[in-house]
C-alpha cells in the first residue's frame, strides 16, 4: 500500500500504477557552497528540499505531485574559491539533470518541476528545460525557492535589494529551519550600496556581468544578516510554501494544445 509521496519509497511494482500522465516529479536542487562564516554549507540544498517537501505535503493528492531525492550538488563556480564548496562542471551538471529527465520519463511521469535554490544554477537548468523537453519529451518546468521571499520588503531599507547570498532573509530562513546550524555572531553586514548607483551595470540591471562571491570581500557573501530573525523566517518559508503550491497548480493544467 502506497501512504507516501516520496517517489525513492515506492517500489519497483508500485511505479507503474503511482506515476503516470498527470504525476508531477518535483526535485529539489541546491548546492553545496560556502555562505559566508555564518551558514552552513547545505542551505541551497536544504531550503529547496524543505519548501518542495511542504508543498508536496500540502498538494501532493491534489496535484499528483512526487518528491524526489534532492540533487544537493549544483554548478557553484562563483564560490570554488573557499574551502567546503563542491561544485559540478557546467558540462556534468547539464549531463546529470537530463539523466535525471530521461529515467522521470521513462518512469511514466509527462511533467517534471525543479526546485531550485541556488541562483548560479539557473542559466543551466532553463538550457536543461529546452533540452529535456526535446530529448525526452516532458513537459519542463523550474521554480526559484528565492524568487518569492526576495518580494518580503522587510529588509528593503538596510539591503536596498543587494542581500543576494547569506543576506537577512537567507539567513532568516535557516534560523526557522535549522537555528543550530547558524552562527549569529559570525554575522556582519556586506551590502555594496554603492554599486545601486549605476544605471545598468548592478544587480537587477540590463547589463550583466560576471562576479565571484569574494569580489565583494573576502567572506563572500552580500547583505545583512545582522537583521535576520526566526520570525521572518518562518513568514518568509511561509509565503515560500504557498507560493510553491500555487506554481505546481499552474503546472499540472499547462499543456501547449491548449495555445495552439
Amino acid at each position: 500500500m502506497i501512504t507516501s509521496r516520496e517517489f525513492a519509497e515506492l517500489s519497483v511494482a508500485d511505479v507503474a500504477g503511482a506515476c503516470g500522465e498527470s504525476s508531477i516529479a518535483v526535485v529539489p536542487v541546491g548546492a553545496i557552497e560556502q555562505h559566508g562564516p555564518h551558514l552552513p554549507l547545505v542551505t541551497d540544498a536544504l531550503v529547496a528540499e524543505a519548501a518542495a517537501r511542504a508543498a508536496v505535503a500540502e498538494r501532493g493528492e491534489e496535484l499528483d505531485l512526487w518528491l524526489l531525492p534532492t540533487l544537493s550538488y549544483g554548478r557553484s563556480v562563483e564560490h570554488v574559491w573557499a574551502a567546503g564548496t563542491l561544485s559540478l562542471s557546467t558540462a556534468t551538471f547539464a549531463a546529470v539533470l537530463d539523466d535525471i529527465g530521461r529515467s522521470v520519463a521513462a518512469a511514466g511521469f509527462r511533467r517534471i518541476a525543479f526546485v531550485n535554490g541556488h541562483g548560479g544554477n539557473i542559466s543551466e537548468i532553463q538550457t536543461a528545460l529546452r533540452d529535456i523537453r526535446h530529448r525526452h519529451g516532458l513537459l519542463t518546468f523550474a521554480a526559484n525557492t528565492f524568487v518569492p521571499v526576495e518580494k518580503d520588503e522587510s529588509f528593503a531599507e538596510t539591503e536596498q535589494g543587494l542581500g543576494i547570498h547569506g543576506g537577512a532573509m537567507e539567513t532568516s530562513l535557516m534560523l526557522h529551519l535549522r537555528p543550530e546550524l547558524v552562527d549569529m555572531s559570525a554575522a556582519r553586514t556586506r551590502v555594496p550600496s554603492s554599486m545601486n548607483e549605476n544605471r545598468h551595470v548592478r544587480f537587477g540591471g540590463s547589463v550583466a556581468f560576471g562576479w565571484l562571491s569574494d569580489d565583494f570581500g573576502p567572506d563572500g557573501y552580500l547583505g545583512d544578516p545582522t537583521r535576520a530573525t526566526p520570525e521572518a523566517g518562518k513568514r518568509g518559508f511561509t509565503a515560500l510554501v504557498d507560493v510553491l503550491g500555487d506554481q505546481l497548480a499552474e503546472v499540472s493544467r499547462f499543456d501547449f494544445a491548449n495555445y495552439q
